[in-house]
């Protein structure tokens, strides 16, 4: 029991930061937005393996890289797999899947905004600072037209992880019951 224990635990591990990468490609693809070279060669060299060769199955269409949002997909239902390795029926799997995805999704975009407020306080001259307001930027855009700014305090990122955490909340009911 320990040891498929640890073992769930190293594969959902690599299985998140896998995902998170396929996730952040898609993203950056999504909105246009030009990473930092470092940024950029640890994402491509961490997920080219399985985009490429998918790109062949799922073309880029409308502008989105399919492949890495696919590729992500594939592998959280991989990680979900695994953990119904005594067998379970294949809807269950497959729920399961698509409710990890989507709290990646909503875990991925809560974590740039933390990093976009972290930012903020510490050096907002950091040179990852304006890759990290680009990528948060159609997020808050939206919530920027009705939260007006508070003296010269911008609260949309405030009022964004509290609506992340409400779809969290709904996610949840919406799979669990």
């Amino acid at each position: 029991m320990l040891v498929l224990s640890i073992v769930m635990l190293i594969v959902d591990t690599i299985a998140v930061l896998l995902g998170g990468v396929l996730l952040l490609r898609f993203w950056m693809q999504a909105t246009r937005v030009r990473p930092p070279s470092s940024v950029a060669q640890f994402t491509f060299q961490l997920s080219d393996w399985l985009v490429r060769p998918m790109r062949r199955i799922v073309p880029g269409v409308g502008g989105y890289d399919w492949a890495s949002l696919l590729g992500a997909f594939l592998i959280v239902l991989l990680a979900s797999s695994l953990m119904f390795m005594r067998g379970a029926p294949v809807e269950l799997v497959l729920k399961l899947a698509l409710f990890r995805f989507l709290q990646w999704i909503l875990y991925g975009f809560m974590a740039l905004l933390v990093v976009e407020a972290i930012f903020s306080w510490v050096n907002p001259h950091a040179p990852l600072a304006p890759f990290v307001r680009a990528l948060n930027e159609p997020l808050l855009r939206p919530i920027r037209r009705v939260v007006p700014l508070v003296g010269s305090l911008d609260l949309s990122l405030l009022v964004a992880l509290v609506l992340l955490q409400i779809a969290q909340i709904v996610l949840g009911m919406l799979f669990v019951g």
